[in-house]
Parts: C-alpha cells; sequence; structure tokens
C-alpha cells in the first residue's frame, strides 16, 4: 500500500526519488488522484510553508522541496487532467515592468503550485500590457505582482489601473521587498505578503 505519509515527508525532505517513487506506486494501485494531491503532495508543501514561517528552515530547503513537489506533480496532471480535477483558483504572476528579480516570485510559483493552484507565470519585467493580455487569455481569479526595486513599484499601480480602464474584474496581489500594507492600501490592491508562504494564505483567503 502506497504510504501518503511518507509520500508528503518526501516532499517535505526535497527527496525528489523517493517522492516519484511513492507517487508512482500509489497511481499504480489506483488511488484517487485527488487524495494522492491533498495527502501527500500538498500536505507535504504546507507543512514546509509552516516550517519556513516559524523560520526552522530557509530558502533552499524549500527550493529542494518544490523540485521534489514538482517532479510529483508531472506524474499526476496527465491524471488530473483525466479525472477532471479543478485547480484551487488560477493566479497570473510576475515581477513587474524594469525589475528582473525573481526568487521571491519564483518561490510564490512553486507554493502556489504545491497548494493545488494554477499558475500562469508571467516571468520577469512584465509590462501592464502583459499583464493584462494573459489574464484575457487564462481568467484568474488573483495577479500577483512582485517588485524588488523601488523605482519598479509604480508599474504596479499603472497594471492595476490598466485592468480598471479594461473593465476586467481580478483580485491583485503585491509583495517584494520594498513593499508595504500601506503601499497596497494606496494604490488599491486586494492584498500584500511580506513571504511566500504568506502569499499562498493570502490568495486562498481572496479566493475563498
Amino acid at each position: 500500500m502506497a504510504d501518503l505519509k511518507a509520500l508528503a515527508e518526501a516532499i517535505t525532505k526535497g527527496d525528489q526519488s523517493s517522492a516519484v517513487e511513492i507517487t508512482n506506486a500509489a497511481l499504480a494501485e489506483g488511488l484517487e488522484v485527488k487524495t494522492i494531491l491533498d495527502e501527500g503532495l500538498i500536505g507535504g508543501m504546507d507543512i514546509v510553508a509552516e516550517r519556513w514561517k516559524n523560520n526552522e528552515i530557509y530558502i533552499p530547503e524549500v527550493l529542494i522541496a518544490a523540485r521534489a513537489m514538482k517532479s510529483a506533480m508531472e506524474l499526476l496532471e496527465p491524471e488530473m487532467a483525466k479525472a477532471g480535477l479543478e485547480p484551487q483558483g488560477t493566479c497570473v504572476l510576475g515581477t513587474v515592468q524594469g525589475d528582473l528579480h525573481d526568487i521571491g516570485k519564483n518561490l510564490v510559483v512553486m507554493m502556489l503550485k504545491g497548494a493545488g493552484f494554477e499558475v500562469v507565470d508571467a516571468g520577469v519585467d512584465t509590462a501592464p500590457e502583459k499583464f493584462l493580455e494573459l489574464a484575457k487569455q487564462n481568467s484568474p481569479q488573483i495577479v500577483g505582482m512582485s517588485s524588488l526595486l523601488t523605482t519598479t513599484m509604480p508599474a504596479m499601480e499603472k497594471t492595476i489601473q490598466i485592468f480598471k480602464e479594461a473593465g476586467i474584474d481580478t483580485k491583485f496581489i503585491i509583495g517584494g521587498a520594498p513593499v508595504t500594507q500601506g503601499y497596497a492600501d494606496k494604490i488599491g490592491a486586494d492584498g500584500y505578503a511580506p513571504d511566500a508562504a504568506s502569499a499562498v494564505d493570502l490568495v486562498k483567503n481572496l479566493v475563498a
């Protein structure tokens, strides 16, 4: 019997080969994809997020865990499509125009995927128009913007503005070193997260 507790543990340890092995075994046994996802992958990433929030682990451990999750996820995705499993929601995430920093944004992307969301990664240096185009193509509930430079922060406000002008109703979350809750309030964003684990909680609350 495939042990989903062991799968969650393999994810938390970043043990890629065990994660793949147990996921394959679980699928071969005919376990429901949703069960494998919820109890194994999401269960493991939830523990990682909690430990990171408590400063028990650091970015390298989170990245290793996310890599193990991604490998297992690749096996589950075709089965999820067959089973007609809906993601918890869709998010478009990107670093704003003029900014090339992506470690924080990549962590949020991986942790949201680990929490069962579909994520469209817009990459770095994302123009407001590009965010808008991706939103039109993917109908996300959430658009997330990251900025590491104070000089690029105005691009966040500009992006929210062009969505309003286009009449597209979506929720915005923002983050990055110089960004604050006060700035989120000022530009009309729906939320601010100081780190990736908090961003996942924020997205879950906004989608609910």
